[in-house]
């Protein structure tokens, strides 16, 4: 994978989460690029010789029935608790990575900002 492509993914994670109210980028003791509102982590991206990864917060209900789908695996050391990877996604993967960033985000937020969220993306 080439450094470009990781480059365009990490600007595509930054674009989702920054997005959400009051959401901040961290680079943690790893060198990972990790997503936290009220200082929880919804989101961690890196980069490997593998490529690109990245993993957000899940229920483990959720993490279940993505677990089915080849492309997502449970995150190591942290999949115990929900949390979910996928690595190199594909293009076509972004719209559904990006309801799942969301869905991390709201497992994170306070409540008032969960409230907030419902609020503005009323059906």
């Amino acid at each position: 994978m080439k450094i470009q492509d990781t480059a365009v993914m990490l600007e595509n994670v930054r674009k989702i989460c920054l997005a959400l109210d009051e959401a901040f980028e961290h680079i943690d003791g790893f060198g990972h690029n990790t997503f936290k509102v009220n200082r929880k982590s919804f989101v961690i991206s890196g980069e490997s010789e593998k490529g690109f990864s990245l993993s957000f917060k899940s229920d483990r209900e959720t993490q279940a029935i993505l677990l089915q789908k080849e492309y997502f695996f449970k995150t190591p050391h942290i999949g115990h608790h929900g949390w979910v990877s996928i690595q190199n996604p594909a293009e076509e993967d972004w719209d559904e990575l990006t309801d799942l960033i969301q869905e991390a985000y709201l497992r994170a937020a306070p409540k008032r900002l969960v409230k907030k969220w419902n609020e503005l993306h009323k059906k």
